[in-house]
């Protein structure tokens, strides 16, 4: 009897830890994600729209996905389909939705530019300490039939991850106003197929270049010819710039559009400097050796921007 007494306090510790430990363990939810449809990707207004489907198994009833679902990046959201089951084992929730979603891109290396497409979901209601999210990885997670136009898919990633909020939504019990709620993410990694493109986009600033390049072949004294090629090619150019630049979103940093155009617009006004040189030895009777200057000019010239522009391709191809 006396035993009794003494296991009795060490075994009501240990309901009591357990309770504790239990309510403090958040409940799971089961997540999976499959993908039919990535389309209307608005390189200028950062967004694209995905059609999915995402399904969702928990225990807890007042979790009410129906209600609570929540889309940090989206825009708008359209429910096309929901259906929830409910059996012993728990809610089984499955529904189909497109999306409008927000995104930044990386246009550094445009067109040869790799992005990055995200997609996470979170429950508004309850917070990290009360649900978390655990990936179902089982199966495909998108449509291998469905093709992204002019991309290609490189990886398709399923995670999972805490997602901070520095705030404490007004609520007067927090010491600190800090809160963290449970995320699902997906990332999509992808690669633009850029040759055709970009031969589209910058065919008129190279016909440009070689324009300004005729000049060589110019007479020397001819200075109106050679200035009103130069002149027309550097106008051709800045136009070529604003019209791949509308397609484009607003970027700070210097990108590859920038520094083919830099360096196109730099050589034209060296060609414009060397027909002066050519002109003032011409001037000075010394035809033969502008002819000569222009040749080896026109070579040095050419070769140069050439393996400039390789090297800048070349770079953000890799990039």
């Amino acid at each position: 009897m006396k035993r009794a007494w003494v296991i009795l306090p060490f075994l009501l510790l240990f309901i009591t830890t357990a309770h504790a430990q239990a309510a403090a363990t958040p409940d799971t939810v089961k997540t999976g994600i499959y993908v039919t449809s990535i389309h209307d990707i608005d390189f200028k207004q950062k967004e694209y729209t995905i059609n999915l489907w995402l399904w969702l198994r928990y225990k807890n009833k007042d979790f009410n996905f129906e209600k609570y679902l929540e889309l940090p990046q989206a825009k708008n959201v359209t429910k096309l389909y929901s259906t929830i089951d409910s059996t012993a084992e728990g809610i089984y929730m499955l529904m189909k939705l497109q999306c409008v979603m927000k995104d930044s891109w990386t246009i550094k290396n445009f067109p040869f530019d790799k992005q990055r497409l995200w997609f996470s979901i979170e429950n508004s209601q309850y917070d990290a300490s009360s649900l978390i999210f655990v990936a179902d990885t089982v199966g495909k997670n998108f449509d291998p039939r469905f093709v992204l136009r002019g991309w290609q898919i490189d990886s398709f990633t399923l995670s999972t991850a805490i997602k901070a909020y520095e705030t404490g939504f007004g609520d007067p019990a927090l010491e600190t106003p800090h809160m963290d709620y449970s995320s699902f993410r997906v990332k999509v990694s992808l690669h633009r197929d850029a040759t055709d493109l970009f031969w589209k986009m910058f065919l008129g600033m190279y016909a440009a270049f070689l324009i300004s390049f005729i000049c060589f072949f110019i007479h020397a004294d001819n200075i109106d010819s050679r200035f009103g090629l130069s002149v027309g090619a550097l106008f051709a150019v800045i136009g070529n710039k604003y019209v791949v630049e509308s397609s484009m979103p607003e970027a700070t940093s210097f990108t590859l559009v920038d520094a083919l155009h830099g360096i196109t617009l730099l050589f034209i006004f060296l060609v414009v400097t060397i027909s002066v040189y050519s002109l003032k030895l011409a001037k000075a009777n010394k035809l033969k050796q502008a002819n000569r200057f222009d040749s080896i000019a026109g070579i040095i010239f050419l070769v140069l921007y050439l393996l400039i522009n390789a090297y800048l391709i070349n770079k953000a191809k890799s990039g």
